[in-house]
């Protein structure tokens, strides 16, 4: 075998290589990515059942029952509102001290085959300025807040809300 075919071979073999090794690491990466959906872009389009996801809205009012599960844990059933849609909630655990109704929640899990979101983990906002950047785009696509007509309306009417167009302008 001459030097130029021994040479052709060995960078064959390298791409080969790189090649495989960026093909597993893109793979690992995909499975371990999470996506954030609100309860309006899970109505529209439903993913797939073993796909774990962020779901973010705000728990609706008059939506939470916590009881204990027979195994002796807390359970929680809850809806998360954008204003559109609601997707109903189950969690097992011990709830965020700060989880409560009317205020805005990220939570991260897979969606069940009877349309019940499973949550594995949630969290809570944690004072009255801050809402997850999820939920602020939500509230935004969905109509119920626009920024440049002052700050986000207060939580405890979010999954009430009308569409901005449908609201009485400030100072009318």
């Amino acid at each position: 075998m001459t030097r130029k075919k021994r040479r052709l071979w060995l960078l064959l073999l390298c791409a080969l290589g790189l090649g495989s090794a960026t093909a597993l690491t893109l793979t690992a990466f995909q499975d371990n990515l999470v996506f954030f959906r609100s309860p309006s872009d899970i109505a529209r389009e439903a993913p797939q059942p073993d796909r774990a996801f962020r779901l973010g809205g705000l728990v609706e009012t008059g939506s939470v029952v916590r009881e204990t599960a027979p195994d002796g844990k807390p359970e929680a059933r809850f809806r998360v509102t954008d204003g559109a849609h609601g997707v109903s909630v189950t969690y097992v655990g011990v709830l965020p001290d700060l989880f409560r109704e009317g205020q805005g929640v990220v939570t991260l899990g897979k969606l069940g085959p009877d349309g019940t979101f499973r949550a594995s983990e949630v969290l809570a906002r944690h004072d009255e300025t801050y809402m997850p950047p999820e939920v602020a785009d939500a509230l935004k696509k969905s109509g119920h807040w626009n920024p440049n007509q002052g700050a986000a309306p207060p939580a405890a009417t979010w999954n009430t809300l009308e569409p901005a167009s449908a609201q009485p302008r400030r100072g009318s």
